[in-house]
């Protein structure tokens, strides 16, 4: 009788879980369908979202959500972000909730404009310097360097390239981007995890912060009340300034995909300047959805600067309020631009 009692368990067990992954069998027939092309959508149009179900099972009503966020079936894309999101669809299939999940991609629906410029000034720059960040406060320059065992805080008299103020960092650390805001200084570090505050007045060291999701420091700026932080994607992250945390995220992209490896960030008159890694070039992005909305192309300047075998690229934007003008240099740069964007 073992042999009977044995194939009764293991019938039994088949039967329970073939009841039991039959919803999660039919739920992997079903997907959600949208009038996306090719999953992407332009910002100015409306979603569609349906259900596909090829095998006409029995479901209940969907819900649909973006990100988590509820949404009707038909829903305009105006005010969202751009790029990757995540749609799913809840519904009942045999009476067992099930969640499909896919993704979308929402594009800028028009074509970066393309900026020129003219340059105002040249001033002398250290050439030994590589430089990650770049920005001015109260009408004066302050630079953050880079490489380890020689990466630098700076203050700077940008008209005669004398360095006022000098903190090296420990070895240990590749300095990147800085910002400053409310007289604190924020620098970022390349793969530590990890940014520092100064005083701006002494350079005093006064706290540090962790990275949240994102992985490295390139880039930051604030628009004084928000910092924004590239990671050398996509994605250009919000931070408290008060309490250092990743609290959202925007992801750069134009009328045909995403924008990468954005590095030395700018806040310039409501919009976010962004170095392009090895591109010689400036993206210009909205700071609320993400949008790449122009692009200055920069890369002329490199012929401009004594030619060594360390120049290495454009990188540091600095925007002066006093003059209206961007400073613009490189990595081991020899020179500071001073230059006035040009609207064609």
């Amino acid at each position: 009788m073992k042999p009977l009692k044995y194939l009764t368990i293991i019938f039994l067990n088949v039967l329970i879980v073939s009841c039991g992954s039959s919803a999660s069998q039919k739920k992997n027939s079903l997907t959600i369908k949208t009038n996306a092309n090719g999953k992407a959508i332009s910002v100015n149009n409306t979603l569609e979202l349906d259900i596909t179900n090829p095998k006409n099972y029995e479901l209940g009503t969907a819900r649909y959500s973006i990100d988590g966020k509820s949404i009707s079936n038909k829903v305009d894309l105006k005010d969202f972000k751009l790029g990757a999101h995540a749609v799913s669809a809840t519904l009942t299939i045999d009476g067992e909730e099930q969640t499909i999940v896919d993704t979308i991609t929402i594009l800028n629906n028009t074509t970066p404009k393309i900026y020129s410029y003219k340059i105002i000034n040249e001033y002398p720059h250290d050439i030994t310097s590589y430089t990650q960040g770049l920005e001015f406060y109260n009408g004066e320059l302050y630079e953050s360097t880079g490489q380890y065992n020689e990466s630098k805080l700076r203050k700077i008299d940008y008209k005669t390239g004398e360095i006022l103020k000098n903190k090296n960092l420990p070895n240990e650390y590749f300095g990147e981007g800085l910002t400053i805001l409310n007289d604190k200084v924020y620098q970022l570090t390349w793969r530590s995890g990890t940014g520092f505050v100064y005083d701006v007045n002494t350079f005093e060291k006064t706290g540090s912060f962790k990275f949240g999701e994102s992985k490295e420091g390139w880039g930051i700026c604030n628009d004084k009340k928000t910092l924004y932080k590239s990671d050398g994607t996509e994605k250009i992250w919000t931070l408290n300034p008060e309490t250092l945390i990743e609290e959202d995220y925007i992801q750069a992209y134009h009328n045909k995909g995403k924008v990468v490896e954005l590095n030395e960030l700018e806040w310039v008159n409501g919009k976010i300047y962004a170095n392009r890694y090895q591109k010689n070039g400036v993206a210009i992005i909205n700071p609320k959805n993400g949008a790449v909305e122009g692009v200055i192309d920069f890369s002329p300047l490199h012929k401009l600067v004594t030619q060594h075998p360390k120049l290495d690229v454009l990188n540091g934007i600095a925007y002066n309020p006093e003059t209206n003008t961007l400073f613009v240099t490189g990595k081991r740069w020899d020179k500071l631009f001073e230059v006035e964007i040009i609207t064609n």
